[in-house]
């Protein structure tokens, strides 16, 4: 059994304090290994260190092949992967597959096998996986070279799948990241527009009743949904914004600007914003928004083939992805929509205690 390392708070260790809490810390020598980044001061993982993601992104999966070791040396491996392929134009990110935990002393609570929801038609082929490996970058051309030098170099993980995303008009505004997806309508006003609130939602906290190494971990959900864009512009602009709830800029369908909030509660019968449009199944407080932060892309294979790779985090699968998917069940835009992969991921806090996790029983 590997001894296992302790996280520290103290002068040899940063970390994040919220709500006056000290979130979790790691020895700043541990950061660097492509899985964390230092900003603001707090230590976090890379795939939650920008406002403004990327414009372009990979998702690859690798499951770890039989007989190339066991827990934390197959995960040395990758981590090694990792580091010879960042900070040439690309970050890069690591999150674990519950596939990952099976002989494993200790695993996040709620890292199951993602389940297939009401219209979900998921390929086996492009879900799930036992590591998810996130390269950003700015360039198509860096992001492709990161991915091919890193799958060729891990002789101990097979690939599973992978997709390519881009964010169209990628932008800040309000301190939010905003994109337009493949519906035309700008995304991301639901994210917070300060570094702490989203960490607040998206990191686990102490007293969570997760395991300590997890602490400063997210669980990420990665949903490849293919859009009915051909169906979908033939609905007239009007339509699809009753669908949606928005306009295609953003602003409410109540005339309140996009960083405001609708006045649901003068519009009870859903005259200005349909009960069932998009966004109001989603939050209908709009005082209390969902507890997860998106960093979704758009995807394009071809042959009409068309879509999102949305991606979310959060410190509480319950109470983040699940508690919201179950509201959209039957909303209108769903005859739009088909969830055709991804899966449920662990995000490690940044250094490298979390590998001991992995040892065998």
């Amino acid at each position: 059994m590997v001894q296992r390392r302790t996280l520290l708070l103290g002068s040899s260790a940063v970390g994040l304090a919220v709500g006056g809490a000290a979130v979790y810390g790691v020895r700043s020598s541990a950061v660097g290994a492509g899985i964390g980044v230092i900003s603001g001061g707090a230590v976090q993982p890379m795939q939650l260190s920008r406002s403004l993601p990327e414009r372009r992104v990979a998702l690859v999966t690798f499951d770890r092949r039989p007989g190339a070791g066991e827990g934390a040396s197959s995960l040395r491996e990758l981590v090694s992967g990792v580091r010879r392929v960042e900070g040439r134009g690309v970050s890069v990110g690591v999150a674990l597959g519950g596939g990952l935990f099976r002989a494993a002393a200790e695993r996040p609570r709620q890292l199951v096998e993602m389940p297939g929801f009401a219209g979900d038609l998921l390929d086996p082929g492009q879900s799930h996986g036992d590591v998810l490996v996130q390269v950003a970058g700015e360039r198509t051309a860096d992001v492709r070279t990161a991915v091919e030098r890193l799958a060729t170099g891990l002789p101990g993980w097979a690939e599973r799948w992978r997709i390519e995303g881009f964010r169209a008009e990628n932008r800040v505004e309000g301190g939010r990241g905003l994109a337009r997806n493949p519906f035309h309508f700008t995304e991301g006003f639901g994210n917070p527009t300060e570094e702490r609130e989203a960490l607040d939602r998206a990191l686990v906290r102490d007293g969570q009743g997760e395991p300590p190494w997890a602490v400063g971990g997210s669980y990420q959900v990665v949903r490849i949904i293919r859009l009915a864009t051909e169906l979908w512009d033939k609905d007239s602009v009007h339509e699809q914004e009753r669908i949606i709830g928005r306009r295609r800029d953003g602003r409410w369908l109540d005339g309140a600007p996009a960083d405001e909030q609708p006045n649901y509660r003068a519009d009870p019968r859903g005259r200005l914003t349909p009960l069932g449009s998009h966004v109001r199944l989603a939050t209908p407080d709009r005082r209390t928004p969902a507890p997860l932060v998106r960093r979704g892309y758009s995807y394009d294979r071809g042959d009409g083939d068309t879509g999102l790779v949305f991606s979310c985090f959060q410190r509480d699968l319950a109470q983040g992805f699940e508690a919201v998917q179950k509201r959209l069940e039957g909303e209108a835009m769903a005859k739009y929509l088909l969830t055709t992969g991804g899966g449920y991921f662990f995000v490690p806090p940044p250094g490298d205690g979390w590998a001991d996790a992995l040892a065998p029983r």
